[in-house]
This record gives C-alpha cells, structure tokens and sequence, in this order.
C-alpha cells in the first residue's frame, strides 16, 4: 500500500514537472514582442521627436507703425544746378610779337580795363611813324593840287586857261584827297595793332593761369581762331548765372504758379550750397528754354544771382528752391518709410489683419525733415516706420504705434 502511494506520487511528480518550463517561455516570447512593438513605435518619436516640435513656425516680425501727419504746405519745387560765369572770354592776341609783360598774378581779381599782357610794340610803332609821313605826304599833295586848281580856275575866267587844264588840276586834287584819305586810313590801321600790343581786361572778374610766359612768340591775327596764341581765360563773378533743369511735371506747376501770380515773386528763387542748410541767397529766373529735351524729358532753365563777395565760383554746385503761393494738403512720412521700385516709390503699409502691404505712392521733398506725399496714401494708413526693410509684402507682423514728430523745416525743400 505505501509502496503504491509512493509509486503514483513519483509519477505524478514526473508528469508535472515538464509543464512549468513551457509557461515561463510563452511569457518572455509575449514580453519581447511587446517590447519590439513598443521600440517601433516609440523609438523613432524618442530619438525624432515630434514633427511639430521639430519645425518650429517663424515667429511674425515686430514692426513700428504711424499713420501719416496732415499738414497744408505752400507747395516748393527745389533742384540741383550748376553755377556758371555771366561772361567767359579767352585771351588771344590779335597781332604777333614776343611776349614782354604779364601784369597780374594766376587767379587774381582783376578790373575792367586792367593792363594784364604786353606784346613788343616796337615794329607796330614803326608802322604807325611810316603811316603818319605817308599822311604827311598825302597832305601836301593834297594842297599843292588845290593852289593849282585854284590857279587854273583863275586863268579860266580871264580867258589866260582852257577849260580843259581846269579839269586835269580838278583830278589831280580829288586823287590827292583820295591818297590822304588812304594814307589816313593806314595810319588808324598801324594804331590799331600797336594799341592790341596791350590786352586789357574786357570786364571785371577772375583770370585764370597765364598760358604762355615771358619771351614767347605769340601769333596773333585779327580773325581770332586756333591760329591765335591762347594767353588766358577770364570770367566774371557778379552777377552769377544757375542753370538747372526742370522736370515737366515740377515745369507745368511751376508755368501754373507764374501765371496766377503775374508778379516778379513768380520769377524769384532762393539758392543754397551743397554745405548750407539755409536758402540764404536769392536769385531771380532770367531764362526758361523754349522746348523740352526729348531724351530727358526735361527744360532748361537758368537763373541770375548776385554775387558781391565773390564767393560763388563758376562749376561749383548749388540748389535752387522755388516757392509756390499756393497752399496744398498733403502728408508728411520718414523719408526712410518711402522705398524706391523701379520708376516708381512706394511705401509700406500694415492692413486691419496685420499683414505688409505696398502702396505707390507720388512723393514731393522734404518738409520738416519727412518726406511729402502727395497721393497714394490715406491718413488713416498706418505706415511702417521702423523694421520696414525686414518685411516684404504678404508678411504677417506685430505691428507697434509710434508718433511721426515734426522736425525744423530750415534747408528743407
């Protein structure tokens, strides 16, 4: 009996034992699966991350924003030009010589009538003194003829002379006259070379560097031209000449202007340097082209300014300013904010949903250092002030108010 008991329990022993191992091989073949199907699942997003997190949106660009300044303005039309002289002549003798004399020194302010060059008078005073003998001559031939003329006419009325000896001794006179008449004009011809020995200043104002230096040969004729030696150049200071160039546009309000005013204020202009800030200086408009260049679209224009102190120099550089009577209604924004298209200008605007836009706008100069704005803008726009250069249009911004501030109005045009 003890002996079967224990027989069925060994066989009952050997009979669970196998089965306790394959449980524990089904759990860890059920765990690696879950684990491989975890680590493909959450690996790539452990070692990636999210593709939210990955490509992070750009954030929108802060930019400063202002809505235009209204302000009414007399309107002001302001170009660049260039000063030139009044008179310009070159210096060229009009007779050869050798050069004896330069009375000035390079760059000096000479006066009208101003000895400034001598050329070697002495053979034109020799023809001047062989002229005046042969005046001499003529004279004395010429008398001569009228006694006998005299003579002729006497002997003709006592019947003494023939009609025909007073018409020879009348002949012999009229070619005597005609001898003085030419022995007269030589001479006025030999004064007037040796006069040009000396070349005088033909008006007041600046010479430049002698050309040609004493004991030189100068050539010279009466005709001029290159043949001529070029001894110097002078130009005159005061007045002084601007020209300038109008647009047609800036010429068909300017024309408008002149007309409404039928005063000589149309004509005045006001002219500064390139290192003044003030419209110091006041000129009138002397000259207006009468035809449009083609090619630029442009007319030329010129004005006369006085120049007493003689600072103003012939090539230097110069605005000019033309003040309109009549007001207009404008808006003022920073220069900065107005952009340049091509032809065209334009200026950047924040819409009510914050986006960039671009408006062409028609600009005028500066006024109270802002830039004017004729059309194209509205005063409620709110204009992109600062940060501009960093957004282009379609671009969603964070737009921050500032106030426009008007500046001095001096030196603007």
């Amino acid at each position: 009996m003890n002996q079967t008991d224990t027989q069925g329990t060994a066989e009952c022993t050997r009979e669970q034992g196998p089965s306790r191992p394959g449980i524990k091989v089904w759990g860890g073949v059920t765990a690696l699966v879950v684990l491989v199907a975890a680590a493909v699942v959450v690996g790539p997003r452990l070692l990636h991350g999210s593709p939210a997190s990955a490509v992070a949106a750009p954030a929108a660009p802060a930019v400063t924003v202002s809505q235009p300044l209204q302000k009414e303005l007399r309107g002001r039309i302001q170009l660049l030009g260039q000063f030139s002289a009044v008179d310009q002549v070159e210096l060229r003798a009009q007779v050869g010589g050798t050069l004896t004399y330069i009375g000035f020194k390079d760059g000096d302010i000479v006066r009208k009538g101003e000895l400034l060059f001598i050329i070697d008078p002495t053979p034109y005073q020799i023809r001047v003194d062989q002229s005046t003998a042969q005046v001499a001559k003529a004279r004395a031939r010429l008398e001569l003829a009228t006694q006998e003329l005299s003579r002729a006419q006497t002997l003709q009325k006592t019947d003494a002379g023939s009609v025909e000896n007073v018409e020879q001794r009348l002949g012999e006179e009229r070619s005597a006259q005609a001898a003085l008449d030419e022995a007269e004009a030589l001479v006025r011809d030999a004064k007037f070379d040796l006069d040009h020995t000396r070349i005088l200043a033909p008006f007041s104002g600046r010479i430049g560097t002698h050309l040609v230096s004493v004991g030189n040969l100068i050539s010279g004729n009466r005709g001029g031209g290159n043949a001529t030696t070029l001894l110097g150049v002078i130009v005159s200071l005061d007045p002084i000449y601007l020209n300038f160039d109008m647009s047609e546009a800036d010429y068909l309000t300017f024309q408008r202007e002149r007309t409404s005013q039928k005063a000589a204020l149309a004509n005045k202009v006001e002219v500064s340097l390139g290192d003044e800030a003030r419209f110091t200086r006041q000129g009138i408009l002397n000259f207006v082209d009468n035809t449009l260049d083609r090619s630029s679209g442009t007319i030329h224009t010129r004005a006369t300014v006085p120049n007493r102190d003689l600072f103003l120099t012939p090539g230097a550089f110069g605005r000019v300013r033309i003040n309109l009577s009549t007001p207009r209604q404008v808006l003022l924004v920073p220069d900065a904010s107005v952009a340049a298209d091509q032809t065209d200008r334009v200026a950047l605007v924040v819409g009510p949903d914050d986006v960039v836009k671009a408006k062409k706008v028609q600009t005028g100069g500066l006024r109270y250092g802002l830039r004017v704005i004729y059309s194209g803008l509205n005063s409620s726009d709110r204009v992109i002030v600062g940060g501009g250069p960093t957004v282009a249009p379609g671009t969603k911004t964070l737009p921050r108010d500032e106030a426009i501030v008007l500046g001095s109005d001096e030196g603007q045009n």
